[in-house]
């Protein structure tokens, strides 16, 4: 794992640092994802089927938990449970 420093400008820009863009070209577009004050960039060209489920699982996830924080939340017992998640 690589890890390095930057900061952002008043305009808002990041520079991702040299040791950072080796493979990233000019004009190459960059998904940016936030979650719980964490940012994710990835090439928008490397996305995958994978990962585009993994983005709408996380999309669920986040939904769900907001629901739970608003006391919308549902109970059942753990069978009930394994029977639901089994419809998945």
């Amino acid at each position: 794992m690589e890890i390095a420093l930057t900061k952002m400008s008043s305009k808002g820009q990041i520079v991702i640092p040299a040791e950072m863009r080796k493979d990233i070209n000019e004009g190459e577009k960059l998904i940016v994802i936030k979650s719980n004050g964490t940012l994710i960039m990835k090439k928008a060209s490397k996305l995958n089927e994978k990962f585009k489920e993994d983005l709408e699982f996380a999309k669920r996830t986040e939904e769900a938990w907001k629901s739970i924080e608003e006391g919308k939340g549902i109970k059942m017992d753990f069978d009930d449970f394994i029977k639901e998640m089994k419809k998945w």
